[in-house]
């Protein structure tokens, strides 16, 4: 499933060139998100803000925006903008969805934020909506298998799309938001059988048709996104007998878990749901309606697994301001957001370039060429090379201990197209990279099954040993051939120069190979030329 390549065409210089705001006046929400836009096209987040002000449930009842719904709407997108001016953005782009373009005076609103909030605002259609989600989300998530039908629950509509790694292929817009939905059908504490038997059979009379249209695509997989599917998400997460993820976002969770959650929600009160662990008091009675109808979508799409996408209309604004994207977003490789992604974490934590480039050459020679010593599949000849882009960067922070801070910043870089295990994986290897033992729990790192611990164990030793060959960061070794006997390891190092530092380097961190490979390993200088 891996892709590899060379390290050395990873990563190019790097200089601020735009920093963008994004405003989405969402039906439940308006989210602010401020990035920092780089020459190559790829965008880091800076900073966000979200208010959630329920326009959609104002609309619902009202069919307007209420004068006191309209004012806390201009208050918001005022202080929205103040924040982007004091966080130095030079472009300020802001859409409005469905709430503000169902409600009869939503121009009136749009007009009063222009004039007083000094923001314009586009309102958006449903499908130019679905088209910016879906931008977003073949930028975060790594669709594979392809294509993937994707749902955006909101407020006011739910956007459905079809795609793969190259685009958007179909897409539709429906009026099934969660507050509109909850106006309309949820009437009781807890929801009663009349209510709920009327809310599944709405559902189900405008989702079955698209489902039928959907299913003539063959989708391989389902991603979500929104507020609303990130709780079921975060809800899951907690009920599972494993410590939760330090991100949500590519986190996966099955029909049968949904449905437990499911169950569980329909049977409580409000006043037990604001007790549940992963829910967001303010979605208590909203997500209701929101988990009967991902519920319903995931059996009529025949879904058996959704993963979350923490990316949606925001950063597909982001991207798609940009113009002509992140080349590597956009490749004809699917696994490219990952390498992307990674190499924007390099660049923000100002990475010793040229050292991380030699040490990730290094460490995929010397997993190529033990092979029948590690047994390892290709997914960790990729993991390793990112752990060997990523390893230093903890001296962004300071030089002292930076293997804890290399870890902290991996755990929080919000890295795309890698799942949570994948990253707790890729904390634990750059947390490890020096000294110690890799743990099966460690508070920076998270939890390691057995199978997780025996492969980080066995990349961490392969990754000592090309940090030690370039011990001098002159990148004096070029090169190696490995001989595997029964017992020993030997390495034949070619170089440039004199090596003797780089052969002091390796043979310090070579104890951890031998114990987990249960070979000796020697090296001898084989001089280049």
């Amino acid at each position: 499933m891996a892709a590899p390549w060379s390290g050395a065409g990873l990563v190019s210089s790097y200089h601020f060139s735009v920093r963008i705001a994004a405003v989405d006046l969402g039906s439940n929400s308006f989210h602010l998100v401020i990035a920092d836009v780089h020459p190559d096209g790829s965008f880091t987040p800076i900073s966000g803000e979200k208010e959630m002000l329920r326009l959609g449930d104002v609309v619902s009842r009202e069919g307007i925006i209420t004068p006191e719904a309209a004012d806390a709407a201009v208050a918001t997108m005022r202080r929205f903008r103040l924040l982007a001016e004091a966080a130095g953005a030079t472009e300020l782009l802001a859409c409005a969805t469905s709430a503000l373009r169902t409600a009869t005076n939503g121009d009136e609103i749009l007009d009063r934020i222009a004039t007083e909030a000094g923001v314009d605002a586009d309102a958006i259609d449903g499908l130019e909506e679905a088209r910016l989600i879906f931008t977003a989300i073949r930028a975060a998530v790594t669709i594979d298998p392809a294509p993937a039908v994707c749902f955006d629950l909101g407020g006011g509509s739910l956007e459905i799309m079809v795609g793969d790694i190259s685009g958007l292929t179909w897409a539709t817009s429906e009026r099934l938001g969660v507050a509109r939905l909850t106006a309309d059908f949820v009437r009781s504490d807890p929801i009663d059988k009349s209510d709920r038997r009327r809310l599944r059979k709405h559902i189900i009379d405008v989702l079955g048709p698209r489902a039928v249209e959907v299913g003539m695509l063959e989708p391989k997989m389902a991603i979500g996104s929104s507020g609303t599917i990130e709780d079921l998400g975060h809800m899951i997460a907690a009920r599972r007998d494993a410590s939760m993820p330090r991100t949500f976002h590519h986190l996966s969770f099955t029909r049968e878990e949904l449905d437990a959650l499911r169950d569980d929600i329909l049977a409580s009160t409000s006043a037990q749901r604001k007790k549940f662990d992963g829910l967001d008091g303010k979605r208590v009675d909203l997500i209701v309606a929101g988990v009967e109808l991902v519920s319903i979508a995931m059996e009529l799409f025949e879904v058996d697994e959704m993963t979350v996408s923490e990316w949606a209309l925001r950063e597909g604004m982001v991207l798609d301001a940009i113009g002509r994207h992140d080349p590597e977003d956009w490749s004809d490789d699917p696994f490219a957001i990952r390498r992307a992604s990674v190499q924007s974490l390099a660049r923000r934590c100002s990475w010793p370039a040229d050292h991380s480039r030699h040490v990730a050459m290094l460490a995929l020679e010397l997993f190529d060429q033990l092979r029948e010593l590690h047994h390892l599949p290709d997914e960790d000849r990729e993991l390793l090379e990112y752990a060997a882009i990523l390893h230093d960067i903890g001296e962004h922070v300071a030089h002292e201990g930076h293997e804890r801070h290399a870890a902290y910043l991996v755990q929080n870089g919000r890295l795309r197209g890698l799942t949570p295990a994948a990253i707790t994986e890729l904390t634990a290897l750059v947390r490890w990279h020096r000294r110690g033992e890799p743990k099966s729990n460690a508070d920076l790192v998270g939890n390691l099954d057995p199978d997780q611990r025996d492969r980080v164990r066995k990349l961490v030793a392969l990754l000592r040993i090309a940090d030690g060959l370039d011990r001098g960061r002159k990148q004096v070794v070029t090169g190696f051939q490995v001989r595997i006997g029964p017992e020993l390891v030997l390495l034949h190092v070619k170089s440039n120069g004199d090596p003797e530092l780089e052969l002091w380097g390796a043979r310090r961190k070579r104890e951890l190979f031998e114990r987990v490979f249960k070979h000796e390993i020697e090296f001898t200088a084989h001089p280049a030329g």
